[in-house]
């Protein structure tokens, strides 16, 4: 059996123009490097997954490509990787110290990574500090967090800071996308935005699930595989229990929340979700506010053509009785009974208008 390698470390980026969603970063860094405008010390802040540690090990080479070091060999031995979550005493940041009075063999630089800096601790900070502010020349100093606020200002304040920002759901989809056809996998769009959803803006989230669903689907990822992998409440169930809802189907809506129940899902999840599909029906209404909806362009589709079924009045009213019935859920004797309640009166919504239309 040979060794499988997970997709976040097999398309780890090697160029700073095949990094996602960060060009604010990439673009800053090249321009800084092509011009000789690097800062000796530089602080990559952002959430988890999103690119910071990637960017530090591309800046370190190329750093040292631009030095005019030949080969990848001899400059590898200048790029220094600490990780401050199990490296974090005064005495490791001694050690560090002490290696950076040194000048490089090869190259004209010596680059440090510090990883997840926010958790060295205050003595180490301290003993960082007078490096920091006056590096020797050939150091320069690579700082990763996901905790800026954790940083003792007097660091902060000896950093040029690059904030690394959530990437987008449409960057992350197009990314699994390429990533798909590569490995010649079948997939839905709608299911590639659901994974970038889920994701909630790390690439390496999402590229974790995508391994998940192609094991488990056996290279066919589907809407209903993801949405089944993933435990969530697939579109098509709020579209559906909508449509009873309409047809002011009361023990037809009960009976497919019921299902839902059994199925292992929260009653507070699922009527929270509820309230935010009648607001994605009132955003498919009008073509302005479409863009609004995160969803894939084939469920948009569906948004809004059951969108036409009802009026803007309505829906407001569903998303009062939905929002109600969240907010009183957790302080309800019978929890289960408050969502009933709800959907019982989403279901009476348009019963005056059918009875309207029936006696004219």
């Amino acid at each position: 059996m040979e060794n499988f390698i997970v997709s976040a470390r097999k398309y780890r980026p090697q160029e700073f123009d095949t990094v996602v969603g960060q060009s604010h970063v990439t673009d800053t860094l090249e321009h800084a490097i092509d011009e000789s405008q690097l800062a000796q010390a530089l602080l990559f802040c952002g959430p988890r997954g999103v690119g910071k540690t990637t960017c530090a090990r591309i800046l370190a080479r190329k750093i040292n490509e631009k030095s005019g070091a030949a080969d990848d060999d001899g400059f590898a031995f200048n790029i220094y990787e600490l990780d401050a979550a199990s490296n974090n005493s005064v005495d490791d940041i001694r050690d560090l110290i002490d290696q950076v009075r040194f000048a490089p063999q090869v190259g004209k630089y010596k680059v440090y990574i510090i990883d997840e800096v926010h958790m060295l601790s205050q003595a180490a900070f301290n003993a960082f500090l007078k490096t920091l502010e006056e590096p020797p020349a050939h150091a320069i100093f690579i700082l990763a967090t996901t905790e800026k606020h954790k940083i003792i200002p007097t660091i902060l304040s000896r950093c040029q800071i690059y904030d690394f920002k959530r990437i987008t759901i449409e960057d992350i989809q197009e990314h699994l996308r390429k990533i798909a056809e590569k490995e010649s996998i079948t997939y839905e769009d709608d299911a590639l935005y659901l994974i970038a959803q889920k994701a909630d803006g790390a690439l390496r989230d999402a590229l974790s699930i995508f391994d998940r669903l192609s094991t488990f689907s056996q290279k066919n990822i589907t809407l209903e595989k993801s949405a089944e992998v993933l435990n969530i409440l697939d579109y098509d169930q709020y579209l559906k229990i909508v449509d009873l809802a309409k047809e002011n189907d009361i023990p037809g809506v009960l009976t497919a929340f019921d299902e839902i129940v059994k199925k292992g899902f929260d009653p507070h999840i699922f009527i929270a979700g509820l309230g935010n599909h009648f607001r994605d029906l009132m955003m498919a209404q009008n073509p302005k506010t479409l863009n609004l909806i995160e969803v894939g362009e084939k469920t948009k589709s569906k948004f809004a053509e059951q969108s036409q079924k009802w009026s803007a009045q309505q829906l407001i009213d569903g998303i009062e009785i939905c929002n109600f019935a969240d907010i009183n859920y957790k302080n309800s004797k019978n929890p289960r009974l408050t969502v009933e309640i709800a959907l019982m009166q989403l279901s009476s919504l348009t019963a005056g208008v059918e009875a309207k239309k029936k006696n004219s």
